[in-house]
Parts: C-alpha cells; sequence; structure tokens
C-alpha cells in the first residue's frame, strides 16, 4: 500500500520526516485520503485513528509505532489507521505538544523551578548524552557511567511529559474519533453510490447491446 517504486535513501527519509517533498498541506491531505479508504468498520478506524493520536502526545520517542499499534490491538481499533494517526505528532506539532503536556505536568506534579521552551530540548539533548556515554562506558576504560542527568531529565521534562500528556492527548483523540465516524460513514455511502451507479450504467449498457443483437434486420 505504502511501498514505492524507487526506495528511499536515508537522507531523504530524514528530510521527509521534517519537511515532506509535497508540503505539510498535501501530505497531510494523503493521510486522510488513506485513512477513509480503509476497507474496514468505521468504528474500528476511528479507534485506530485515536489511538495513533493519543500516543502522540507521549514522550515514547521511537515507541509511537509499537505503542499506537499495541493500544489499538487492545481496543480492537484498526492497526494501519492507528499508525496514520501518529502522524500527528510531526516536527510542526511536537513542540507545541510537548509544551503543553510538560506545562501541564509540572504544574499537576508540582515541579517546581524555571520553565522555558529551551529547557525541554537541553534536558532531551543532555540527558541523550549522558545515556550513549553510559552504554558506551563498558566498552572503554577512560569513559564513566553517570546518572545525574538522566535523574534530573526524569524529574523535570520525562515524568511531567507522560504525566501531562494524558488528559489533552485523551481530549484530541476521543475529539477525533468522534469527527471521524461520520466522516467515514459518508465517504463510504459516497462510494457504494457511485458503484452502484457504475452497476446501473453498466446493466443498461449490457440490456442495449442485447437488444442491438435481437433487433431483426431490414
Amino acid at each position: 500500500m505504502f511501498k514505492r517504486r524507487k526506495p528511499l535513501s536515508y537522507a531523504q527519509m530524514w528530510t521527509e520526516m521534517f519537511y515532506p517533498r509535497s508540503g505539510w498541506k498535501r501530505a497531510s491531505k494523503y493521510v486522510l485520503h488513506r485513512l477513509r479508504r480503509l476497507p474496514d468498520q468505521p468504528h474500528r478506524v476511528a479507534r485506530g485513528w485515536a489511538c495513533g493520536i493519543f500516543i502522540s502526545f507521549t514522550p515514547f520517542f521511537g515507541f509511537h509505532f509499537m505503542g499506537a499499534a499495541a493500544l489499538a490491538w487492545l481496543i480492537r481499533g484498526n492497526i494501519l489507521a492507528a499508525l496514520l494517526g501518529t502522524f500527528v505528532g510531526n516536527p510542526l506539532t511536537t513542540p507545541f505538544i510537548a509544551l503543553t503536556s510538560v506545562g501541564l505536568g509540572r504544574w499537576m506534579l508540582g515541579v517546581e523551578g524555571k520553565f522555558t521552551p529551551h529547557l525541554i530540548f537541553d534536558e532531551f539533548t543532555r540527558a541523550g548524552s549522558e545515556l550513549w556515554n553510559n552504554l558506551l562506558a563498558p566498552l572503554s576504560a577512560e569513559r564513566t557511567a553517570h546518572w545525574d542527568q538522566l535523574l534530573q531529565f526524569n524529574e523535570q521534562i520525562f515524568l511531567p511529559y507522560a504525566v501531562g500528556g494524558v488528559l489533552p492527548g485523551l481530549a484530541v483523540s476521543v475529539a477525533a474519533h468522534y469527527m471521524t465516524v461520520p466522516l467515514i460513514k459518508a465517504y463510504h455511502r459516497h462510494r457504494e453510490k457511485q458503484m452502484a451507479e457504475r452497476i446501473a450504467r453498466a446493466k443498461l449498457r449490457r440490456e442495449r447491446e442485447l437488444a442491438e443483437r435481437e433487433r431483426p434486420e431490414s
């Protein structure tokens, strides 16, 4: 369904993640077009779509696909729709999702301290560097494992992100579910009407051909 004739290189895949070649507007239309054409019941497609959106509000980057698929499987949603739903968490929307989720989570957990948009990026960068250093520490005598940045990251960003993303994630995913069901139903009705019209035209054309064959020659 999504296979390309010429596979993208790793550099092209990385670029497409931040700015699709066709632009974000056309990419969004493509995702919605694929969503409504999925061969499944509207409620199952909508549940899967909602799962993908909800997972996009979590800080488990790199595991959104697996998380969305697992959640869709648990509630009997369409897994492919769940994968499409993770598109909501793209490089354009993730900064706003992160700011909302982390800010709400810090308020809910009572985390004190200065909070700015740069803090999220800095904490992710420092935690990633320390994690990489700890992974390489057993392989090098010059490296020593440290956990202070990871502990600070968990307290300041990760845990607030995980807690604060639940409410907005639920709100947006539930709203998306109830908006998606009637849209998919309307699309299915439109497709059925088109198919019925095609069958009727084909039947009429066939009847005309038979009538012409049975018409006596003068």
